[in-house]
Order: C-alpha cells, then sequence, then structure tokens
C-alpha cells in the first residue's frame, strides 16, 4: 500500500568497507556512539532485531534531560550488506540502501516525512545524522 507521506531521501559515501558500515550502522554498541544530529542530543540506549519482523528502538535524548523521545520500528526488509526497510510506530517507513564501490560505500535513506516538522528541518536533523555516522565510521 502506498503511503500518503512525503518522501525525504538523503546520502552520504562512507570510506570503509561495507561489514564495518554494516556493523556500526546496526550495533547497539555502535549505534549509540554515532545516532544524534547535534553535539547536544545523544542516544543512551538502543536495540536493534535485525531481521523481517524484528523489533527495534533508541531512545534519543537532549544531554541537558530538557526532552527526549522513543523511536522504535519493525523491519520489513532485511538483506546484509545491501538494503534496509522498516516501518516507525506511526507507520511512516524507512528505507535505506547500501552500495560499495572503490572501497567507499554509498548510502541513501529515504522516509516519509511526519507532519509536525518542516520538510527542510526533517532533511537537516535526518542529514546531520547520517554525516555523524559518516564520521564514526571513518574513524
Amino acid at each position: 500500500m502506498e503511503s500518503n507521506f512525503e518522501k525525504i531521501t538523503i546520502e552520504t559515501e562512507v570510506e570503509a568497507p561495507i561489514s564495518k558500515v554494516w556493523e556500526m550502522w546496526n550495533s547497539p554498541e555502535h549505534i549509540v556512539k554515532w545516532n544524534a544530529a547535534s553535539d547536544d542530543w545523544h542516544t543512551p540506549s538502543a536495540s536493534n532485531e535485525l531481521k523481517v519482523g524484528g523489533s527495534s528502538f533508541c531512545r534519543m535524548e537532549a544531554k541537558d534531560g530538557s526532552m527526549g523521545f522513543d523511536f522504535k520500528w519493525i523491519y520489513t526488509a532485511v538483506e546484509t550488506n545491501k538494503h534496509l526497510a522498516y516501518t516507525l510506530e506511526d507507520d511512516r517507513k524507512v528505507v535505506i540502501d547500501f552500495s560499495e564501490e572503490n572501497g567507499k560505500v554509498k548510502i541513501i535513506q529515504t522516509f516519509d516525512a511526519e507532519t509536525q516538522n518542516t520538510i527542510e528541518l526533517q532533511r537537516f536533523g535526518w542529514q546531520s545524522i547520517l554525516n555523524n555516522f559518516k564520521k564514526y565510521a571513518e574513524n
């Protein structure tokens, strides 16, 4: 079924082998180290049941404790080192494609926009998290 949400696509290229990128993207011990849009936010906890039907979540919070939220999803597709798709609690869809070429991994992430924040703000926030991942995975 097609969603009624506007789609936003972001991308990056990571200079690292696909196996390292996949591990850092999906392992909770790594997710808590890179999953933030800015230095004043963090992810104190995460879980990832990496299989179709698997339930996963991360807790995102402002470091000063002023606000936070749980980000929960269920996987609809998992293809190791290539593709992830999941549905968020509010029925929005997320698709992430990984492709390796010349020692670099291109990550393309498309997600359904929510209606509370502007498209620009959502694109900026998700891209900032993706940029943080790139920085973390390349070190």
